[in-house]
Protein backbone atom coordinates (compact mmCIF):
# COMPACT_ATOMS: atom_id res chain seq x y z
CA UNK A 1 0.00 0.00 0.00
CA UNK A 2 2.95 2.34 0.62
CA UNK A 3 4.13 2.08 -2.97
CA UNK A 4 0.65 2.63 -4.29
CA UNK A 5 0.20 5.70 -2.10
CA UNK A 6 3.41 7.11 -3.56
CA UNK A 7 2.15 6.60 -7.10
CA UNK A 8 -1.17 8.26 -6.39
CA UNK A 9 0.39 11.03 -4.34
CA UNK A 10 2.28 12.30 -7.35
CA UNK A 11 -0.71 11.90 -9.66
CA UNK A 12 -3.56 13.32 -7.63
CA UNK A 13 -2.07 15.95 -5.35
CA UNK A 14 -2.80 19.40 -6.70
CA UNK A 15 -5.77 18.40 -8.85
CA UNK A 16 -8.81 20.54 -8.24
CA UNK A 17 -11.66 18.32 -7.12
CA UNK A 18 -13.70 20.53 -4.88
CA UNK A 19 -16.01 23.31 -5.93
CA UNK A 20 -15.08 25.83 -8.58
CA UNK A 21 -15.67 28.64 -6.09
CA UNK A 22 -12.94 30.01 -3.84
CA UNK A 23 -9.72 28.11 -3.19
CA UNK A 24 -9.41 24.62 -4.69
CA UNK A 25 -10.05 21.61 -2.51
CA UNK A 26 -7.99 18.45 -3.03
CA UNK A 27 -8.20 14.91 -1.74
CA UNK A 28 -5.08 12.78 -1.39
CA UNK A 29 -3.82 9.86 0.72
CA UNK A 30 -3.07 12.17 3.66
CA UNK A 31 -5.90 14.34 5.07
CA UNK A 32 -4.20 17.69 4.61
CA UNK A 33 -4.01 20.43 2.02
CA UNK A 34 -1.21 19.82 -0.47
CA UNK A 35 1.17 22.03 -2.46
CA UNK A 36 3.74 21.74 -5.23
CA UNK A 37 6.51 21.50 -2.62
CA UNK A 38 4.72 18.55 -1.03
CA UNK A 39 4.76 16.72 -4.34
CA UNK A 40 8.54 17.10 -4.50
CA UNK A 41 9.27 16.23 -0.87
CA UNK A 42 6.66 13.49 -0.49
CA UNK A 43 5.40 15.04 2.75
CA UNK A 44 2.39 17.34 3.04
CA UNK A 45 2.98 20.75 4.60
CA UNK A 46 0.74 21.86 7.44
CA UNK A 47 -2.36 23.77 6.32
CA UNK A 48 -2.16 27.56 6.48
CA UNK A 49 -3.69 29.14 9.60
CA UNK A 50 -7.22 30.48 9.39
CA UNK A 51 -7.63 34.24 9.03
CA UNK A 52 -9.66 34.54 12.20
CA UNK A 53 -10.56 38.20 11.70
CA UNK A 54 -11.90 37.57 8.21
CA UNK A 55 -13.76 34.48 9.35
CA UNK A 56 -15.36 36.40 12.21
CA UNK A 57 -16.45 39.16 9.84
CA UNK A 58 -17.94 36.67 7.40
CA UNK A 59 -19.76 34.86 10.20
CA UNK A 60 -21.42 38.14 11.10
CA UNK A 61 -22.51 38.55 7.50
CA UNK A 62 -23.89 35.00 7.45
CA UNK A 63 -25.79 35.51 10.71
CA UNK A 64 -27.31 38.72 9.40
CA UNK A 65 -28.28 37.07 6.11
CA UNK A 66 -29.84 33.66 6.79
CA UNK A 67 -30.39 33.04 3.06
CA UNK A 68 -26.81 33.88 2.01
CA UNK A 69 -25.40 30.65 0.61
CA UNK A 70 -22.32 32.23 -0.97
CA UNK A 71 -20.89 33.50 2.32
CA UNK A 72 -21.42 30.09 3.90
CA UNK A 73 -19.61 28.41 1.00
CA UNK A 74 -16.70 30.83 1.40
CA UNK A 75 -16.55 30.09 5.11
CA UNK A 76 -16.58 26.37 4.36
CA UNK A 77 -13.71 26.86 1.93
CA UNK A 78 -11.72 28.90 4.45
CA UNK A 79 -12.09 26.34 7.22
CA UNK A 80 -11.32 23.49 4.82
CA UNK A 81 -8.13 25.13 3.61
CA UNK A 82 -7.10 25.64 7.25
CA UNK A 83 -7.54 21.91 7.90
CA UNK A 84 -10.54 22.47 10.17
CA UNK A 85 -12.80 19.99 8.43
CA UNK A 86 -15.55 19.67 11.04
CA UNK A 87 -16.19 23.41 10.91
CA UNK A 88 -15.93 23.37 7.12
CA UNK A 89 -18.57 20.64 6.99
CA UNK A 90 -20.90 22.69 9.20
CA UNK A 91 -20.78 25.63 6.81
CA UNK A 92 -21.13 23.44 3.72
CA UNK A 93 -24.15 21.77 5.29
CA UNK A 94 -25.75 25.16 5.90
CA UNK A 95 -25.00 26.26 2.33
CA UNK A 96 -26.41 23.04 0.92
CA UNK A 97 -29.67 23.50 2.78
CA UNK A 98 -29.99 26.85 1.01
CA UNK A 99 -28.76 25.54 -2.34
CA UNK A 100 -29.71 21.84 -2.42
CA UNK A 101 -29.03 21.38 -6.14
CA UNK A 102 -25.40 22.56 -6.01
CA UNK A 103 -23.29 19.50 -6.82
CA UNK A 104 -20.06 21.40 -6.14
CA UNK A 105 -21.04 22.21 -2.56
CA UNK A 106 -22.32 18.67 -2.03
CA UNK A 107 -19.01 17.27 -3.21
CA UNK A 108 -16.97 19.66 -1.07
CA UNK A 109 -19.03 18.45 1.89
CA UNK A 110 -18.23 14.85 0.99
CA UNK A 111 -14.51 15.66 0.83
CA UNK A 112 -14.73 17.23 4.28
CA UNK A 113 -16.34 14.04 5.60
CA UNK A 114 -13.50 12.02 4.08
CA UNK A 115 -10.92 14.14 5.88
CA UNK A 116 -12.93 13.62 9.07
CA UNK A 117 -12.08 9.90 8.69
CA UNK A 118 -15.62 8.99 7.64
CA UNK A 119 -15.27 7.50 4.13
CA UNK A 120 -18.70 5.88 4.21
CA UNK A 121 -20.37 9.22 4.90
CA UNK A 122 -18.24 10.80 2.18
CA UNK A 123 -19.33 8.20 -0.37
CA UNK A 124 -22.98 8.64 0.63
CA UNK A 125 -22.64 12.39 0.08
CA UNK A 126 -21.01 11.85 -3.31
CA UNK A 127 -24.01 9.71 -4.26
CA UNK A 128 -26.18 12.74 -3.53
CA UNK A 129 -23.93 14.83 -5.80
CA UNK A 130 -24.38 12.33 -8.62
CA UNK A 131 -28.14 12.41 -8.09
CA UNK A 132 -27.89 16.13 -8.90
CA UNK A 133 -25.44 15.67 -11.80
CA UNK A 134 -24.65 12.07 -12.86
CA UNK A 135 -21.71 13.28 -14.97
CA UNK A 136 -20.07 15.48 -12.33
CA UNK A 137 -16.43 14.73 -13.01
CA UNK A 138 -15.05 16.10 -9.74
CA UNK A 139 -17.42 13.88 -7.80
CA UNK A 140 -16.41 10.82 -9.80
CA UNK A 141 -12.72 11.53 -9.28
CA UNK A 142 -13.33 11.88 -5.54
CA UNK A 143 -15.29 8.65 -5.35
CA UNK A 144 -12.30 6.84 -6.81
CA UNK A 145 -9.92 8.47 -4.33
CA UNK A 146 -12.09 7.58 -1.35
CA UNK A 147 -12.60 4.03 -2.59
CA UNK A 148 -8.86 3.61 -3.07
CA UNK A 149 -7.63 5.20 0.13
CA UNK A 150 -10.62 5.17 2.45
CA UNK A 151 -11.93 1.71 1.58
CA UNK A 152 -8.90 0.02 -0.06
CA UNK A 153 -11.23 -0.88 -2.94
CA UNK A 154 -8.83 -0.58 -5.86
CA UNK A 155 -11.07 -2.29 -8.37
CA UNK A 156 -13.98 -0.02 -7.45
CA UNK A 157 -11.71 3.01 -7.79
CA UNK A 158 -10.64 1.88 -11.25
CA UNK A 159 -14.24 1.42 -12.37
CA UNK A 160 -15.29 4.92 -11.39
CA UNK A 161 -12.15 6.51 -12.86
CA UNK A 162 -12.86 4.77 -16.16
CA UNK A 163 -16.36 6.20 -16.04
CA UNK A 164 -14.85 9.72 -16.04
CA UNK A 165 -13.13 8.91 -19.34
CA UNK A 166 -16.54 8.18 -20.86
CA UNK A 167 -18.61 11.06 -19.48
CA UNK A 168 -15.94 13.82 -19.45
CA UNK A 169 -13.05 12.65 -21.66
CA UNK A 170 -11.55 16.10 -22.23
CA UNK A 171 -11.61 17.28 -18.63
CA UNK A 172 -8.73 17.80 -16.21
CA UNK A 173 -10.32 15.12 -14.05
CA UNK A 174 -10.09 12.68 -16.96
CA UNK A 175 -6.39 13.46 -17.32
CA UNK A 176 -5.90 12.74 -13.61
CA UNK A 177 -7.98 9.58 -13.91
CA UNK A 178 -5.89 8.28 -16.82
CA UNK A 179 -2.68 8.76 -14.86
CA UNK A 180 -4.22 7.20 -11.75
CA UNK A 181 -5.37 4.20 -13.76
CA UNK A 182 -1.92 3.75 -15.25
CA UNK A 183 -0.42 3.92 -11.77
CA UNK A 184 -2.94 1.42 -10.48
CA UNK A 185 -2.17 -1.00 -13.31
CA UNK A 186 1.53 -0.72 -12.53
CA UNK A 187 1.06 -1.24 -8.78
CA UNK A 188 -1.65 -3.91 -9.05
CA UNK A 189 -1.30 -5.91 -12.30
CA UNK A 190 -3.31 -8.68 -10.64
CA UNK A 191 -6.47 -6.56 -10.90
CA UNK A 192 -6.44 -6.94 -14.70
CA UNK A 193 -7.79 -3.42 -15.22
CA UNK A 194 -8.94 -3.11 -18.85
CA UNK A 195 -7.46 -0.46 -21.14
CA UNK A 196 -8.86 3.02 -20.88
CA UNK A 197 -11.75 3.80 -23.25
CA UNK A 198 -10.24 4.67 -26.61
CA UNK A 199 -6.90 3.11 -25.65
CA UNK A 200 -5.62 -0.01 -27.35
CA UNK A 201 -2.65 -2.23 -26.77
CA UNK A 202 -0.66 -2.55 -23.56
CA UNK A 203 -1.18 0.34 -21.12
CA UNK A 204 1.85 2.51 -20.57
CA UNK A 205 3.30 3.26 -17.16
CA UNK A 206 2.40 6.29 -15.05
CA UNK A 207 2.56 9.57 -16.89
CA UNK A 208 5.30 11.95 -15.94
Amino acid sequence: MVGLAGVFFGVLVGWIIGSQQGSPRVAAPAPAAQSASAQNSGAPPPPPPLDEARASSMKTVAQQNPNDADTRIQLGNMYFDAGRYQEAATWYEQALRLRPKDANVSTDLGIAYYYMNDPDRALAQFDKSLAIDPKHAKTLLNIGIVRAFGKQDMKGAAEVWQRILVVAPGSEEAQAARQALDGLRSAHPDLNIPPNPGQSGTPKGPAE
